[in-house]
């Protein structure tokens, strides 16, 4: 609980600073003040009764002043009350919840136990980056009390801001994956996600939930891969498992959830209903862990650590494909990083930019001559070292990518992808498009698809038969055709043989080839504001904000870009904020802007907010032409200002349609209610509409709605997949409701 004190006005210095937290060429600088001289003893105390922060008088970073901040010690087998050097927790919005820098409310901050490079943490996450959604992080120094405690390392915190930034949500359920306490010293509960039984309550030791609810869906989540491995795939972003697992192996990374303890990894449970693992904690990643499953050095860990401690591994595993996938992902992170001698260059420049801070740090657990050595020597001791020897990071990776290369697995060939492309040339909305490529050495080719960076790529196969726009049958290339319902399609393709696959591009899901669809321009009354709230409380961003909205609605048929638009709320500032360069809006479709004044945020945040007392709005192309606009008066809290009929009428006041049809009747409003996993498509449709389960629960009933709230059409089913003919429908927006067998419901606008 946050200490009740009379809290004063946070305060900004006048010596402001440009360089960014995260900057991985600059050194922060951290400066703490507390009132009381025995601050030490104070969160010695707290580390080791409640774990509660101590306040400090004022914080400040690069030259920006807070008061009234929260600090505390942080770590497991990294704090001990001996140091002088603990990890630190910094606590910006402690007291003033709106504090924040450059969007950061937390900063942690890691003292460089175990690691005399001083860089593991840094040059771990420098490599993953490349590969899955972590941490950023730098070097901090960092002073307290005017005294110079010592180099830091510096990783952003995974919170709502990291799950929004990367995920688009910050709702779901968000669990910390360590058990509570800490693992080792003879506690065995682990978060190894073995299935313990249907009371929450067992998972309470083992897991820390970030979020307000969630022990549900974990415990689900741990069933299913235990005991329902066939579905598992619609239960946790299996493509970002392999990425950790895969990491976790190449770098020797022990403490994680491939090491003994199995732990340091978050779960976020994310738009798509799927659990998605992101890595925390690598500062004892290139074997800097003592003990493991193997002898140690470059063998240290077994290419597959493969036994019933690890479900997550066993069960992964037992698919071939997805064991193919992650030797896949292994390779890359070899032959990208340690074949090419990359990640040398990279420790180099790392090293270089901390050896004055290393030099001059009063309190580091290692030498300066050991810091300039850790490259090529086994250090001992130090840190709490016992009689462990700490590799030197090119000796390992060295002799690990020897080690690798030299596998069984390493040494089968994988097919070859080459010549990739879109069949025609220049897509329109609506239409299909046949991707291609040319694959040799394969038996099974795939492409992974989706319409929107927020959802999850759909896997279907490719065919050299010769009837998929693919050439002849038998010539090596491979066709899929896709219906282009969106601005762009972002797409993979993975192909593999009996012994390997391969990716194409070879850092997927996390990199991937985008087709963009031929677009058209605004012209008037296509595109308008529909509606917009400006006294939001009901409605969420993806950082769980409620902050205000408005909504634009595209009244033509055509696929429309919105790039060279901007949104305004002065008419003497038309291109106050322009639009995204990917932004295009769906034909009859809708476009949300959330007017926060935080364009800092990931997806259409602007850089102003509505008044809502009164006020003007305006879509222009920033140079003076005017496509829509509204003045408005006094507004009232969760009661929205649009358009009826929807894209045409007049403006009244009316109940909010965020993101759907504006209407006085039951309206055609989208809507998921809890894990329902659906692809309908094409959208818009011409003739059949096709809809498939992408879970383990079947298609129950399907319902049709009109844009009045009239059901055209209903059928009963019992299927994971089905097909419906719209021919017969008149030309409008129709709500398709969809009831699974676990009686769960998604509701889908359909364009005819």
């Amino acid at each position: 609980m946050k200490k009740a004190i009379l809290a004063l006005s946070l305060i900004v210095s006048s010596i402001a600073n440009s360089q960014t937290l995260y900057d991985i060429n600059t050194i922060q600088d951290i400066r703490i003040y507390f009132q009381q001289a025995n601050w030490d003893y104070s969160m010695d105390t707290a580390k080791n009764g409640s774990e509660g922060y101590l306040l400090a008088d004022s914080v400040i970073v690069n030259g920006i002043t807070y008061d009234s901040v929260g600090v505390k010690y942080k770590g497991n087998s990294s704090y001990n009350a001996n140091n002088n050097k603990n990890p630190l927790h910094i606590k910006l919005d402690y007291i003033h919840n709106k504090a924040d820098y450059e969007g950061y409310n937390d900063i942690k901050l890691g003292n460089g136990y175990m690691d005399p490079s001083f860089i593991r943490e840094a040059l771990s996450y420098r490599i993953l980056t490349k590969y899955m959604d972590c941490s950023k992080n730098n070097f901090s120094n960092v002073y307290i009390n005017g005294t110079l405690r010592g180099l830091y390392s510096n990783s952003e915190s995974i919170d709502k801001k990291f799950e929004g930034d990367h995920y688009y949500s910050s709702e779901g359920s968000s669990f910390k994956c360590n058990p509570l306490g800490g693992a080792g010293g003879g506690n065995q509960a682990y978060s190894d996600l073995k299935y313990l039984g249907t009371d929450s309550s067992l998972y309470f030791p083992r897991y820390e939930m970030q979020s307000d609810f969630g022990w549900n869906d974990l415990k689900n989540m741990i069933d299913t891969l235990n005991n329902f491995n066939a579905f598992f795939e619609n239960n946790m972003d299996i493509d970002r498992a392999l990425w950790m697992l895969a990491f976790n192996n190449v770098l020797i990374n022990l403490d994680s959830y491939t090491g003994s303890f199995k732990q340091n990894y978050y779960l976020y449970k994310d738009l798509n209903n799927r659990f998605v693992p992101t890595v925390w904690d690598v500062n004892m990643s290139f074997g800097g862990f003592p003990g493991g499953q193997g002898a140690g050095g470059a063998n240290m860990i077994p290419l597959y650590a493969n036994d019933a401690a690890h479900p997550l591994i066993q069960k992964l595993f037992a698919n071939a494909q997805f064991r193919k996938m992650y030797v896949a992902h292994m390779r890359t992170i070899t032959n990208e990083n340690f074949a090419n001698g990359n990640y040398l260059t990279d420790a180099n420049s790392l090293m270089t930019i901390i050896d004055g801070a290393v030099n001059t740090d009063p309190y580091k657990f290692y030498t300066y001559a050991q810091f300039q050595n850790s490259l090529t020597t086994n250090i001992a001791g130090g840190g709490g070292g016992g009689g462990f020897s700490i590799p030197g990071i090119q000796l390992l990776m060295d002799a690990r990518n020897l080690y690798l290369q030299g596998t069984t697995e390493f040494t089968q060939t994988p097919p070859i992808i080459t010549n990739i492309a879109t069949i025609p040339a220049v897509v329109t909305y609506g239409s299909n498009v046949t991707i291609t490529a040319n694959v040799t050495n394969a038996t099974s080719v795939y492409i992974g698809f989706r319409y929107d960076k927020t959802k999850r790529f759909f896997r279907v196969p490719m065919y050299d038969d010769g009837l998929h726009n693919d050439g002849a049958a038998g010539d090596n290339v491979f066709g899929a055709a896709i219906t282009a319902n969106s601005g762009m399609i972002q797409y993979y393709i993975y192909a593999d043989n009996a012994n390997a696959g391969i990716f194409s591009p070879e850092r997927a899901e996390h990199e991937f080839y985008t087709l963009t669809v031929q677009t058209a321009n605004a012209a008037m009354g296509e595109v308008v504001i529909n509606e917009f709230l400006s006294s939001n409380s009901i409605q969420v961003d993806e950082y769980n904000e409620d902050d205000d909205w408005v909504e634009l609605f595209n009244n033509s048929a055509n696929l429309i870009s919105l790039s060279n638009l901007y949104l305004s709320d002065s008419l003497g500032y038309l291109n106050k904020w322009q639009f995204p360069a990917e932004a295009t809006i769906n034909p009859n479709g809708f476009f949300i802007i959330w007017t926060d004044d935080d364009s800092a945020q990931v997806i259409n945040h602007t850089n102003f907010k509505l008044e809502k007392s009164s006020g003007q709005l305006y879509l222009s192309n920033g140079q003076g032409t005017i496509l829509d606009s509204i003045s408005y008066g006094q507004q009232t809290q969760n009661i929205s200002y649009g358009r009826y009929p929807n894209g045409t009428g007049a403006f009244q006041v009316m109940s909010t349609s965020f993101n759907a049809v504006n209407t006085q009747s039951v309206g055609v409003k989208e809507s998921a209610i809890a894990a329902i996993d659906l692809l309908v498509y094409p959208n818009p449709v011409n003739d059949l509409l096709y809809i498939q389960s992408g879970n383990n629960h079947s298609i129950k009933q399907i319902d049709v709605f009109d844009v009045n709230g009239k059901l055209i059409f209903t059928q009963n089913e019992s299927t994971y997949s089905t097909t419906i003919n719209t021919s017969n429908w008149v030309k409008g927006v129709y709500a398709v409701k969809i009831q699974n067998s676990n009686n769960q419901f998604l509701v889908k606008k359909i364009v005819k």
